[in-house]
């Protein structure tokens, strides 16, 4: 599989002490690099096209530290597709081993900071679906990310606060679990809103 862009992809997002391993992952075991505006609800994904093969999407904005892991959550998946076909469950125990076995490597090679190599290593013990069901570790990548240097989000914010998103306006309401019920003054509807969501500046 052929695609002389994904190596130049791969060099200007990822941490460099990361580049060969993840660089040989793709060689070894092919598949389309394709990245995406910013996505709230995910950083990135696989699927199987009968035309094209394997595809993997990341988000283009994702930090180094963020964009080295979702790589290799989205790898797993082709990992396992390539062992298994579609029998397993899409963040089953297949793919949480998957997961653990190709992060091994770069948890070697000491890429990230103590806390968030730490808290990365509590991830790994039992993997989650998506790396931002885990809020401690979404804080912290968002520690060592620029771009959240002058975000706020919804959990900052006091009770009963009005404030925009995508330019619609919502007021704060009580937290459950991990979202805040929010109403939308214009409408009338309820929604429950992630606490780590970014509002608009």
């Amino acid at each position: 599989m052929k695609n002389p862009d994904t190596e130049k992809l791969l060099r200007s997002h990822l941490p460099e002490k990361a580049l060969d391993y993840c660089l040989d992952l793709w060689k070894r075991y092919p598949f389309q690099l394709k990245l995406k505006g910013s996505r709230t609800t995910r950083a990135g994904d696989f699927c199987h096209h009968k035309e094209t093969g394997p595809v993997i999407t990341l988000n283009k904005d994702l930090s180094p530290f963020l964009f080295l892991v979702t790589y290799i959550h989205e790898f797993s998946h082709h990992a396992v597709r390539m062992i298994y076909g579609n029998k397993p469950l899409p963040h089953g125990k297949e793919w949480k081993l998957a997961f653990q076995t190709f992060m091994k490597p770069v948890m070697e090679l000491k890429i990230f900071p103590e806390d968030l190599q730490l808290r990365l290593a509590h991830h790994l013990v039992n993997p989650k679906a998506s790396s931002f069901s885990d809020q401690q570790l979404t804080a912290l990548f968002r520690k060592y990310d620029e771009q959240w240097a002058n975000k706020t989000i919804v959990s900052q914010l006091e009770e009963g606060s009005m404030f925009t998103i995508r330019g619609r306006i919502f007021q704060k309401g009580k937290k459950r679990r991990t979202r805040f019920v929010c109403s939308e003054p214009k409408t009338g509807r309820v929604y429950l809103i992630p606490a780590d969501l970014p509002i608009d500046h």
